[in-house]
């Protein structure tokens, strides 16, 4: 009996050893790699779970799915991609976030193009992979065609496209509204002197955040992310639906390319230059206690980390 037990523990502590070298050997030494792992599998969860939520509603003609399922699908699923990649890479998954954060000084600029990269491999495998899980049904949809427009077009499931009476400089102002908001209040939300999330819960906020840009700016298309509409777009334009995906609406594709980016230096710059500069106090936690004195009023303080 304790010969038996001495061989069972023996046969595991080789297997311990043989999983330890395993791990060395498959462990990723270098920290850009790592972060460009992050990113690609983190899009690549937003665009399939996101336009997933999108796909269902318009295949099944909305039976299975409406314009609330959508918004709501696609801001947890951009929140799950953050969920996803944060720990390692920050949780991008967006290439107007990263160059915004190159802009003002959060992440080297050398960076930025595997980033960006890997975001736009990540939603093209997205794209790719919510294809063949939706294909059947996408045959069935329309005969067998892949439409671009009209009542059974199925590109806008992948990207964005314009209602007919949008001009240029409106789509394009919308994009760097909605995407100035997006990286205003994203800068927010990570400030540690202002009245930071707690902990973890970041991408519950910008589930939240998603969530009500989509309801209130959604409405020409809220791209808000160069890799989310251009990696589908791409893969789209290969997969059968051709070209006119890129020639759609005045050749419209540039735009949730260019407006995002634009957009999310104009809100990193309202939020830096307007709330992150004038910070007077470097503990929130005792200018929440003031406030409250002041107003006479309750609130629930949440002290985040001191940071060096």
């Amino acid at each position: 009996m304790v010969g038996s037990r001495a061989r069972s523990n023996k046969v595991l502590d080789m297997d311990r050893k043989v999983e330890k070298r395993l791990k060395e050997k498959i462990i990723l030494k270098n920290d850009l790699v790592k972060e460009m792992i992050a990113e690609l599998i983190g899009t690549f969860v937003m665009v399939v779970l996101g336009c997933g939520s999108i796909a269902q509603a318009v295949l099944s003609r909305g039976i299975l799915g409406q314009i609330i399922t959508i918004n709501a699908g696609f801001s947890a699923a951009v929140a799950l991609g953050v969920y996803v990649s944060g720990g390692v890479s920050g949780g991008h998954i967006n290439p107007a976030v990263s160059f915004t954060m190159c802009f003002f000084g959060r992440m080297k600029w050398f960076k930025l193009p595997f980033y960006v990269a890997a975001q736009f491999l990540g939603a093209f495998l997205g794209a790719a992979a919510l294809f063949g899980a939706y294909h059947d049904a996408l045959m069935n949809f329309a005969g067998g065609e892949l439409i671009t427009y009209g009542e059974n077009a199925t590109a806008h499931i992948f990207a964005t496209y314009p209602v007919s009476y949008l001009s240029v400089p409106n789509a394009f102002g919308e994009q760097v509204l909605s995407s100035m908001f997006l990286l205003l209040i994203v800068f927010a939300i990570f400030d540690d002197k202002n009245w930071r999330v707690p902990k973890g819960l970041e991408p519950f906020a910008i589930f939240m955040l998603i969530l009500v840009l989509t309801c209130a700016l959604g409405m020409n298309g809220a791209a808000m992310n160069p890799a989310r509409d251009l990696g589908p777009r791409l893969f789209t334009a290969l997969a059968g639906w051709g070209l006119e995906v890129f020639r759609a609406g005045n050749n419209f594709w540039w735009i949730p390319v260019l407006g995002p980016v634009v957009g999310g230096v104009l809100g990193g710059f309202i939020y830096i230059y307007g709330i992150e500069i004038h910070h007077a106090n470097p503990n929130p936690g005792q200018r929440l206690q003031k406030l409250e004195e002041k107003h006479e009023i309750s609130v629930i303080i949440f002290y985040p980390e001191e940071t060096d």
